[in-house]
């Protein structure tokens, strides 16, 4: 659309369902690549990917064209699709219902950046639960705890 103009960062978060851990090390940068490749393809510009084996982070520049939702559905439904078509776990794989998406000022990219990059690193010395829900309480995001996660019991 002409004499449109914006910025728009989104910092999102997917989870595989029950919080298993089934992205491996192993084929993780094969994965990464493949939703660079889905968020390329619907024209939005993926500035980073990174995550641990339960969970993605995701920031992207997006276009105001672009629906969210059908976004990660996209996301979600291929990537699925893909793991499992390359019997990439032993089980059938599915990301959570739903994903967290936080916006992100233009003085807040390089800070998520790097939150982003050092996934691993940030990991052994936090939960994933304490991360997700101190985001969600530094953005006042209203939640009810017990809709939160899908846990392997």
């Amino acid at each position: 659309m002409a004499n449109t103009y914006s910025q728009i960062y989104l910092h999102i978060i997917i989870v595989v369902k029950r919080r298993a851990n089934l992205i491996a090390s192993h084929w993780k940068l094969a994965l990464l690549k493949y939703i660079t490749g889905i968020v390329t393809g619907k024209k939005q510009k993926l500035m980073i990917i990174n995550g641990v084996a339960d969970h993605l982070h995701i920031l992207i520049g997006m276009k105001p064209d672009c629906c969210l939702s059908d976004l990660m559905r996209d996301i979600k439904a291929n990537s699925s699709k893909w793991i499992n078509e390359n019997r990439y776990t032993s089980v059938k794989f599915e990301w959570q219902e739903g994903f967290a998406a936080f916006s992100v000022s233009n003085s807040g990219v390089k800070p998520v950046i790097e939150y982003i990059l050092n996934q691993e690193e940030h990991h052994r010395k936090k939960k994933f639960r304490e991360e997700y829900i101190k985001l969600l309480d530094e953005y006042e995001i209203e939640y009810k705890t017990e809709y939160l996660f899908e846990e392997i019991e």
